[in-house]
């Protein structure tokens, strides 16, 4: 059993490592635009690569949420107390915020400025409404295979549950990514929107994913964990 601050360390360092490898491999891209960069599919694979392996890696340590709408979702079917759910946000929001401000610092400035360090955004005329409903869809599966392969004891891929969230996270971005950016996930808009001090349309990173991970988290558990 690990303790509440070991728990908190591991949120934080997994939000850190989706951050770091995430929004830097939007930098990166930037960087070598002028020789292709590494392109849509490179970037949702640094993305779902990163939480595939922190998932693996600390799952068992925090239950690898890394995203306060995984936490929404454990603590709609109380799995989490309120108190430990704003410890787990608080976490991962620092996580991000100092993962974004660390590539603020290596990056070369017109790089990490013409993308913003990676701040998820609407496409242009891509309306609100329709980026907070494609940010719950996707967050809703997202949190959905968080349920049925890391919380349901009786999932027979839980020994795997780290790559089948990251495959879902790689396929949100390639679908989501080109209209808002394909947070999926509040930290990762907020640690640098912070660092770039760039806001704009940020509510919808908040609404959309916990609407969806709030949703995916009780249709589960309704559906599939109550006891007969």
């Amino acid at each position: 059993m690990y303790s509440t601050s070991q728990k908190l360390i591991a949120e934080f360092i997994g939000t850190f490592a989706l951050i770091f490898f995430g929004a830097g491999a939007i930098c990166a891209d930037q960087y070598l635009h002028s020789t292709g960069g590494v392109g849509l599919l490179g970037i949702a694979l640094a993305h779902g690569l990163a939480i595939a392996i922190m998932v693996s890696a600390m799952g068992h340590i925090s239950g690898g949420h890394f995203n306060p709408a995984v936490t929404i979702g454990f603590w709609v079917t109380k799995r989490v107390n309120t108190i430990d759910a704003f410890l787990y946000w608080a976490a991962q929001l620092a996580g991000a915020t100092a993962a974004a401000f660390l590539l603020k610092a290596i990056i070369p400035e017109e790089t990490w400025r013409a993308v913003a360090l990676g701040v998820p955004e609407l496409a242009r005329d891509f309306p609100r409404w329709a980026g907070m409903a494609l940010e719950a869809v996707t967050t809703f599966f997202l949190v959905l295979v968080v349920f049925a392969t890391a919380v349901d004891e009786r999932g027979t891929f839980r020994a795997i549950a780290g790559f089948g969230i990251g495959l879902t996270i790689t396929l949100g971005i390639l679908v989501a990514g080109p209209f808002t950016g394909a947070a999926l996930n509040p930290a990762r808009a907020f640690g640098p929107a912070l660092a770039s001090t760039h806001w704009a349309n940020h509510g919808v990173y908040w609404v959309g994913p916990l609407a969806g991970g709030f949703l995916a988290g009780l249709l589960y558990d309704s559906l599939f964990l109550k006891k007969a």
